[in-house]
């Protein structure tokens, strides 16, 4: 039986890209969470962040992922700090494969360089991601799987992922 794939880490840890290139060779759905929110609130995560504060989105991002797990097995894309919020891996745990895409916090920062539409980012990013990572990372360890990304190519990864989510998931 197939399972839902998520892919959880750092933003600029490659989870969007790697999911497209994975759902692709494994003719499945990609559920990008932050896009299926600005979809549904008719406005962007940073404006969201803004108006509504982190709570709001936070709240908006669970009823998201919950709804993607109720359709079809997809590879869903959560934000970074999904996995870090109290519950959420406990919610789905038995219903899906988690992996989580690794990758250290300059590589991340330098992969999102001049990127605005993150609003935890907003500063010196690279120091951030450093705090986020070390918020996170007990969270990123209860994945099934890691993959590190640094150095990988985002088909070398996507084909990793497509991998695990054969063997591991029942693709």
């Amino acid at each position: 039986m197939r399972r839902h794939v998520v892919l959880v880490g750092l933003s600029g840890s490659g989870k969007t890209a790697a999911g497209e290139g994975a759902a692709k060779q494994l003719d499945a759905s990609v559920v990008d969470i932050d896009r299926q929110i600005e979809t549904a609130a008719g406005k962007s995560i940073a404006e969201i962040f803004a108006e509504d504060g982190e709570a709001a989105f936070r709240d908006a991002e669970r009823a998201a992922v919950a709804r993607a797990l109720e359709g079809e097995p997809a590879i869903l894309v959560p934000g970074g700090g999904w996995a870090a919020q109290p519950g959420n891996l406990e919610q789905v745990t038995r219903n899906v494969f988690i992996i989580c895409l690794n990758t250290s916090p300059a590589e991340a920062a330098r992969r999102l360089a001049g990127t605005k539409a993150r609003p935890l980012l907003q500063g010196d990013p690279e120091a951030i991601l450093e705090a986020q990572l070390a918020e996170r990372e007990t969270w990123y360890d209860q994945a099934d799987a890691v993959i590190e990304t640094m150095g990988k190519t985002v088909q070398e990864v996507s084909d990793r992922v497509a991998a695990l989510a054969r063997k591991s998931a029942g693709w």
